[in-house]
Order: C-alpha cells, then sequence, then structure tokens
C-alpha cells in the first residue's frame, strides 16, 4: 500500500487569529467598520465571534482530541495597549492562561503579532501610512515578548503584509477603506521597518525566539502562456505582490517601487528566521488589447463565495521550490477553503499536502503545516457567508460540530502521513493526483456538480 511520510517532528496545526476568534474586540478598527451599513457582505458584525477570550480551552481540547501539536493564534494589539502607551495587564494575563492552555496539551503556540486588525488610536493617528507606527509596534512586540516570551518560541510579527496594504489602501475595502497607490508604497515601506523593530525587539528580550514574517503567496500565472502581454502581466503581479517584501527583510534593499534598491538597510536585512506560508489558489491574467489588466475566469467554479482564483494545489510545491533561494526554513501557516458542505475540503487537504510532501523530498525545508481553520470563524467582511472551519459553527448556540475533513485530518496527523487507505475513504477520486504526479487543479465530482 502506497504511503506518503512526513519527516519526524512535523509540525501539524491550524491557524486563527484574535478578532476572528476573541469576541467583542471593541477597540480595533475592524469593529467600527463592521458598524458601518454596507461593509460586511452579509450585514453582520463579528460579536461573540468563538468566544476564544472566555473558552478558547474548549476548543484547545478540541486541537488535542485531532492530536495536533502546534496552533497559530495571534494577540489583539487594541487589547493589550488599549491606549497609547497604556498596557492592559489583564489581558496579558488572559493570553498566558491561553498559552499554558496550549501547553498543557502538548501544543506548541505560534503567536501573530499582527493579523490585520489596529487599535482604534492608531487609526486616528494615521496607521501604518505614518511612520510612527513603527515605533509603536517596537513598543508593542517589546512588552508582549516580556510579558510572553516564556511561553512562546516561535514568533510572526505581521500577517500577509500585501494583503492587508491593498485591501486597505488601495481598493478601499478595509479600514480606513483608502484608495492610494502612494500610500500603498508607504504602507508597504513601514510595515517592513516594522517587522525589522519587532524582529529586533523580540530578539533582545528572546535571544532564542524564532522570529519571522508570515507572508501570502498569491499565484500569478498567464491566461495565455503564449502571448507575451499576458505572461509580463503575471509576472509583474507575482513580483510585487509576493517577492519584494520578502527581498527586503532579508536584503534589506527596498527595489522599486519600494525604492530604487542602491543602499542596504542593515537593519532590516537578514529579519527572517523563518518564512511563514500562506497559499489559497492562483489567478490567471491577461492583458486587454487596450492594455487593461484583466482576471481571466477561473477554469473550474468551485462552490465557494469567496474563492475568485483557482484551486491550485501544484501552486504550493512550486512556491515551496522557489523559496529555497532564501535557505530559512517553511511554515506553511495558512492552506484552507471555504466549504460549508465539506464535500470539496477533504480532497483539497490531500491534494495540497501531497505537494508539500513532494517539495520536502525535492529539498524544501518545511517543518509544519497550519491549516486554515480549526472552527468556523469571521472572515473580515465576508462575514458569516464563508466557512473555513475543520469544525461547524452555530452562531447562535456556538455548538460545533466536527466535520467529515476534521476526521481526515486527525488520521493524517496520526499516522503523520498520507495513506492510500485515506484517499480511498476521503476523496477516492484524487488517488492518482496524490500518488502520481499532482495535477494542477483538483477533479470534481459528481456530487460537488451537485452543489455548485
Amino acid at each position: 500500500m502506497r504511503r506518503l511520510n512526513f519527516p519526524a517532528g512535523f509540525s501539524w496545526g491550524v491557524a486563527t487569529s484574535s478578532h476572528q476568534n476573541e469576541g467583542n474586540n471593541h477597540n480595533n478598527d475592524f469593529w467600527a467598520w463592521e458598524q458601518l451599513p454596507g461593509k460586511v457582505a452579509d450585514g453582520t458584525t463579528s460579536g461573540l465571534v468563538t468566544d476564544w477570550w472566555h473558552s478558547a480551552e474548549a476548543d484547545f481540547d478540541r486541537a488535542a482530541a485531532l492530536g495536533l501539536n502546534t496552533l497559530r493564534l495571534s494577540v489583539e494589539w487594541s487589547r493589550i495597549e488599549p491606549q497609547p502607551g497604556v498596557w492592559d495587564s489583564a489581558a496579558f494575563d488572559r493570553y498566558r492562561a491561553m498559552l499554558r492552555a496550549l501547553h498543557q496539551r502538548g501544543i506548541t503556540p505560534m503567536v501573530t503579532l499582527h493579523h490585520f486588525s489596529n487599535p482604534v488610536w492608531l487609526g486616528e493617528m494615521g496607521g501604518w501610512a505614518n511612520p510612527a507606527v513603527v515605533r509603536h509596534f517596537e513598543q508593542y512586540a517589546t512588552r508582549t515578548a516580556a510579558a510572553l516570551g516564556d511561553l512562546v518560541q516561535l514568533w510572526g510579527t505581521i500577517n500577509e503584509p500585501y494583503i492587508y496594504a491593498t485591501q486597505a489602501y488601495v481598493l478601499g475595502h478595509w479600514p480606513p477603506g483608502q484608495r492610494n497607490l502612494l500610500k500603498l508604497i508607504a504602507v508597504m515601506r513601514n510595515q517592513i521597518r516594522a517587522h525589522a523593530a519587532a524582529y529586533h525587539a523580540v530578539h533582545r528580550v528572546q535571544p532564542g525566539a524564532q522570529v519571522g514574517i508570515v507572508k501570502h503567496m498569491a499565484g500569478f500565472d498567464p491566461h495565455h502562456p503564449l502571448l507575451p502581454g499576458d505572461r509580463s502581466l503575471a509576472a509583474v503581479m507575482d513580483t510585487l505582490a509576493n517577492w519584494r517584501f520578502l527581498d527586503a527583510v532579508m536584503t534589506g534593499r527596498f527595489k522599486f517601487p519600494l525604492g530604487l534598491g542602491l543602499r542596504r538597510c542593515r537593519i532590516s536585512a537578514a529579519t527572517n528566521d523563518f518564512i511563514g506560508v500562506n497559499y489559497y489558489g492562483r489567478s490567471r491574467l491577461r492583458l486587454h488589447w487596450r492594455g487593461i489588466p484583466m482576471e481571466a475566469p477561473p477554469e473550474i467554479a468551485w462552490p465557494a463565495p469567496w474563492i475568485n482564483r483557482e484551486v491550485y494545489p501544484r501552486g504550493l510545491y512550486r512556491f515551496l521550490m522557489r523559496l529555497r533561494r532564501y535557505n530559512r526554513p517553511i511554515y506553511i501557516t495558512e492552506n484552507g477553503m471555504a466549504d460549508p458542505t465539506d464535500l470539496i475540503r477533504p480532497g483539497f487537504l490531500l491534494a495540497h499536502l501531497a505537494n508539500v510532501h513532494r517539495a520536502i523530498q525535492e529539498g524544501a525545508d518545511v517543518r509544519g503545516y497550519y491549516h486554515w481553520t480549526l472552527v468556523d470563524n469571521y472572515e473580515w467582511t465576508e462575514g458569516w457567508t464563508t466557512r473555513f472551519g475543520l469544525f461547524g459553527l452555530d452562531t447562535d448556540t456556538q455548538v460545533r460540530t466536527m466535520r467529515r475533513s476534521a476526521r481526515l485530518y486527525h488520521e493524517i496527523v496520526a499516522a503523520n502521513g498520507i495513506t492510500e487507505e485515506m484517499v480511498a475513504q476521503y476523496a477516492p477520486h484524487m488517488m492518482a493526483q496524490v500518488f502520481d504526479h499532482p495535477d494542477d487543479a483538483l477533479p470534481r465530482t459528481d456530487a460537488e456538480e451537485d452543489v455548485a
């Protein structure tokens, strides 16, 4: 019987964030944004979400029952520093209790310092477009590492900096809702400096800590590979969205459009002990004959409203191989899909993990995999229209329901690998993709056709 074995000591986990799980984060900009008409797809507000501020331990029990040995969570800046220079000891106490609870269950935490949400006071002073954010973020990182560092060895500084910058300052979908390309450049330069400042701050408090950036890797391919315009457009987007930030934190050089790359910023250079990779799929781009960039419709229409890109498991393998250039350990810090039916998620999970295994076999130093997410949570401006959880959530009763994909993930973790028997039971149509040469897209079953 064929089997894909992962390395001994591989980290198996789930990823979460503070605003999407804790509940009633009244003091951040996303809470204020949700209260405005038309800002959230289904008109809801986050409210209690999964109520982790009071009862995270029950979900930690669920993670432990799945056999997970790690869990990624974030701390909420607006709880820790509700006003500039004011530090909430009760918030630190609650985070310490959560982290201790994870350790008691044999689960190693990875803690992210910034996962999209900001204190209201930071927004009032210009947010990430104000260079003062670097100093404030450094102070926040220093205080947090000092308060929690004895319970945390893995730190992520900023989650998906490019996604945050474009959603908040170019597309206007997230607070502060601006549309300004020049602000994008300023925000990303400040993010790089803030990341570097936090990296050094954590290391001053915890010399042995591992600190890295959590980077969304967005797949861009040409719609027509033989057309020069499509190829150039995909290459430009790939460079800007995926590599400029990472190049800056590894080399210290701010290349175009972040800068001219002539001078090396020593403070920013080599500020990654690991690279966190968030991966969800790819977009195929085409250049209209009038010179207008366009996104081609996905080749496969998945029954999930959040997806305007293709589910493309091989793209994860491609990124993992390309990331070898930086010579850093890699954690897949997010990978998942919105699938309330749970018909597609098992095949999605198997196909992506098969590509992770393939990359490891070919030399990628991948240390762990964090599935997004444990329990259905509030998905920013999509509200409750998307369901990413291994456990379903009834938002009225807070009752969790284990999904079939959770049982599959439990079996994968227990085996530290994938077996033919698992594939035959959970996604038999994926057998060739998992054990032979993973294809570019997931084949669909009749049941999935019915859902679509």
